[in-house]
């Protein structure tokens, strides 16, 4: 009776430290994906262009299609590649004529970036619709212009007869027409973790070495800048506390302001390398650097190990997919441009 005792105290205790470590991050500003998808579908939609099935699998093809680039050889996931962590893992994105991006910018994940309040390191962009317009038409990156890619699109029958059932037969296919439907696409890229579970109310999602890494975030002041439902994703001031040890590769230095966009932390195990201009491959060396940086906090080694533990429960669960098989092309379709 004595052993039942003390393991129903135990038990009891252990559930009273989840339930606390809960109330604690979300007091810091920690929030879960929502396990509804309900309550999913609210955050994610845009009432001015509104997710439905047929548009998201619109946006998936044109996502994938290299045609859209000048060149015929880059799509939005050759930089985002939803194959693994949803960008590139280089340091410096690589574009058009193979040619590195001219401010050494690191692609960032698109997993996870429907809950961004801004979107580009300069946080330029207010949404995911907007977003997609930008590199389409950027020089180092996909190098078209609005009116190559309504050609490719208008070109290929398959495609105007998608654009029909999506948005109706009196549809005028537009550039912005092609982003919003790829935003769609984009708008549906969730990765709900074990962390999401923990917060959720499942006090057993995280192990006990987790929850320790999670304390160790919250305590270290990590939650300062990554917290919300992306743990980033908002503007915030770089080189805080100290300057950034590989601050003079490249020329960004954020917007008029100094803020630089705050990356996700989410499947952060998947997308090294880390910082602005992917100068930083080790996790723990990211975390330290920044503790370091933005904290002006030096970490001890079970400090920076806890919390990359912590860390490793943000890799979540991504959307079964398979590569769209594409539309063939006519002989209306643009060539090829070097």
């Amino acid at each position: 009776m004595k052993k039942i005792l003390i393991g129903v105290i135990a038990a009891s205790s252990l559930a009273f430290a989840s339930s606390s470590l809960v109330q604690e991050a979300k007091n810091a500003g920690l929030k879960p994906i929502p396990q509804s998808q309900s309550e999913l579908l609210k955050l994610i939609d845009n009432p001015k262009n509104p997710i439905t099935k047929v548009k998201v699998k619109l946006g998936e093809k044109l996502y994938f299609d290299p045609r859209l680039s000048k060149s015929g050889l880059i799509s939005c996931n050759t930089c985002h590649n939803l194959s693994e962590g949803g960008d590139d893992g280089v340091s410096a994105a690589i574009g058009h004529k193979w040619r590195k991006n001219p401010h050494h910018l690191n692609s960032p994940t698109v997993y996870n970036a429907v809950f961004f309040e801004k979107q580009f390191w300069d946080g330029r962009a207010a949404d995911l619709e907007e977003q997609a317009q930008g590199p389409i038409q950027a020089a180092p990156e996909m190098a078209a212009t609005p009116e190559h890619v309504v050609k490719t699109v208008t070109s290929i029958p398959q495609y105007v007869k998608c654009f029909k059932k999506a948005y109706g037969d009196d549809v005028k296919i537009t550039f912005k027409l092609v982003a919003d439907t790829i935003a769609s696409f984009e708008r549906t890229l969730v990765t709900p973790s074990r962390y999401d579970a923990f917060l959720n109310g499942h006090k057993n999602a995280l192990t006990k070495a987790e929850k320790e890494g999670l304390k160790t975030f919250i305590q270290v002041g990590c939650v300062s800048c990554h917290n919300g439902i992306a743990l980033g994703g908002g503007m915030s001031p770089f080189n805080i506390a100290a300057k950034y040890k590989y601050d003079n590769v490249g020329d960004f230095k954020g917007d008029k302001n100094g803020m630089v966009k705050v990356p996700t932390l989410r499947n952060i195990t998947q997308t090294a390398p880390y910082f602005h201009n992917g100068e930083i491959w080790s996790l723990k060396d990211a975390v330290k650097e920044m503790a370091r940086v933005q904290l002006g906090k030096k970490l001890s080694e079970k400090q920076a190990d806890s919390i990359v533990t912590f860390l490793k429960a943000l890799d979540g669960k991504k959307p079964h997919m398979m590569t769209p098989m594409l539309p063939a092309s006519t002989e209306k379709t643009p060539k090829p441009l070097n």
